[in-house]
């Protein structure tokens, strides 16, 4: 950021000086640096540190931070004094904030409302941006989502209800009914009047799109070209013809990619006859891709996918439970394993303690695999014919690491048996484990590229429990291979009574 004036001295800041952030930014009360907490904050954190809590107060003082701060706020507090809060709260704002808590939390507090006071809940989701209440909406219990659109207006819940048709994944449940459009007879003239008429002006939009009396997408021009037009001028004269588009079923990963792609800031979304629906933007866009990536991480582990930290235990349990039940089944596959050799791990203990390294280590290397394919899978960097090639350049990886690794532990081991039993030719197991832990890295190097590929493959969702697959596998494969090959080698390794 430059300033203004020339380089004099006075310009010049001195190398001794503390220098800010924002240093470019004259230092004034209207300016304040983004971490640092602003006045509104500091007198709500004043107001919840009190013994007693004045709602009241409190909701005023929330009403007039920032809606992401004030949904914090709220979020902090929990969601029975949060319910309690919005309803002291201007609509308007207690709407904002609402739409910035996570959406967990904000549903469950809309629920709340509807039970108390349906026609303020009701005021609440039309004070929403329409994407924004879908994503609220399309989530809520059905008893207190149709009691909700009860309380509206026969057009706003007619809008709604149109919106909830689009699956929450898709560009039209990610679009938003709030754009500017002007016809294409206009002039320039009647295009800013009609503009400063419009209330879409609250999302502070770049472009203007321009329909004909049908509705039909016709082209798209920016707010500078309007500014910069003679009056007199035809809008269609100034506006881009070509203007990409996005019809209502298209997945959100694909929206998401076409965005990262081509750095779209708006991207309209169309019917089959080239109709206006809505508009997706980059914002909705930054929400998917979080929202998608803390589903895949959860889902990963067999946690569920809509599961947040504000989750009912009920729902909770419903995520997690059946997948426990699945993990307890794979375990048990690498504990069946073990027990097919529990004499060989009489015969020598040392066996149990080197079977988890070997284990872990496998593991490790599939988890790294697997999160590789996984980012290649949702960038669509794995397309058709590549999958062959990435599960073997995986397996070479797992390879070359595994020999690394195996001939490192199996030195050490090797030596540790040295000078422990000197002579007894103990120093073979070191070999053992060297093949061992290189067999162990490179199968689960494979089983986590190829595993998600072949989850894809039929259909579902390829982060789903694959970190409990890929533990049975490595595990199971890692016990195998080792416990079998020194029960193979147990003469030649010296091990007394190698019972299997």
């Amino acid at each position: 950021m430059g300033g203004l004036g020339g380089d004099t001295p006075s310009d010049v800041p001195r190398e001794d000086a503390p220098q800010s952030p924002l240093a470019d930014v004259p230092e004034t009360d209207a300016v304040i640096e983004a971490n640092e907490p602003t006045p509104e904050d500091v007198r709500v954190e004043e107001i919840l540190d009190r013994p007693t809590l004045d709602l009241p107060e409190l909701a005023e003082a929330v009403g007039q931070q920032e809606a992401p701060d004030a949904a914090d706020t709220l979020e902090q507090i929990g969601e029975e004094k949060a319910v309690e809060v919005i309803e002291e709260m201007e609509t308007e704002s207690a709407a904002d904030a609402l739409a910035h808590m996570h959406p967990s939390l904000a549903i469950s507090v809309l629920e709340d409302l509807v039970e108390e006071d349906p026609e303020y809940a009701g005021q609440l989701i039309e004070e929403m941006a329409p994407d924004d209440a879908t994503d609220l909406l399309q989530n809520m219990a059905d008893a207190s989502r149709d009691r909700l659109l009860g309380t509206l207006g026969k057009v706003e819940a007619v809008k709604f209800r149109r919106l909830l048709e689009y699956s929450e994944k898709s560009a039209g449940g990610m679009m938003t009914t709030d754009y500017l459009a002007v016809r294409d007879t206009m002039t320039v003239r009647e295009a800013t009047e009609a503009i400063r008429r419009a209330e879409a002006l609250g999302e502070d939009w770049l472009y203007v799109f321009v329909v004909d009396w049908r509705g039909r997408l016709q082209g798209r021009a920016t707010m500078r070209a309007l500014l910069l037009a003679r009056p007199e001028q035809r809008v269609m004269e100034v506006s881009e013809r070509r203007v990409d588009a996005v019809k209502p079923d298209v997945e959100r990963e694909e929206v998401a990619r076409e965005f990262e792609k081509y750095d779209y800031l708006v991207l309209p979304v169309i019917d089959d006859e080239d109709r206006m629906l809505g508009v997706i933007t980059v914002d909705d866009v930054v929400d998917a891709i979080r929202q998608e990536g803390t589903e895949s991480a959860q889902a990963m582990v067999g946690a569920g996918r809509e599961e947040a930290v504000f989750s009912s235990v009920a729902d909770k349990l419903r995520g997690r439970l059946p997948w426990l039940f699945v993990n307890l089944f794979t375990s048990s596959l690498a504990a069946i394993v073990v027990l097919q050799f529990d004499g060989l791990i009489g015969s020598l203990a040392i066996l149990a303690v080197i079977m988890p390294v070997i284990a872990n280590q496998a593991g490790n290397a599939g988890q790294q695999s697997l999160a590789v394919t996984l980012r290649g899978i949702v960038l669509d960097e794995v397309r058709e014919g590549a999958a062959l090639s990435l599960v073997r350049r995986e397996g070479a990886v797992g390879l070359v690491n595994g020999a690394i690794c195996g001939i490192l532990v199996g030195a050490v081991i090797a030596l540790i048996e040295s000078l422990a039993n000197p002579g007894s030719g103990m120093w073979r197991l070191g070999v053992v484990v060297a093949i061992a832990m290189t067999v162990a890295l490179s199968v689960g190097t494979l089983v986590g590229s190829s595993l998600p590929l072949v989850v894809r493959r039929f259909g579902a969702d390829p982060a789903t429990a694959s970190t409990i697959f890929l533990t049975m596998a490595t595990d199971s494969t890692s016990f195998l291979v080792f416990l079998g090959l020194a029960s193979a080698l147990s003469g030649w390794i010296g091990i007394a009574a190698a019972a299997s």
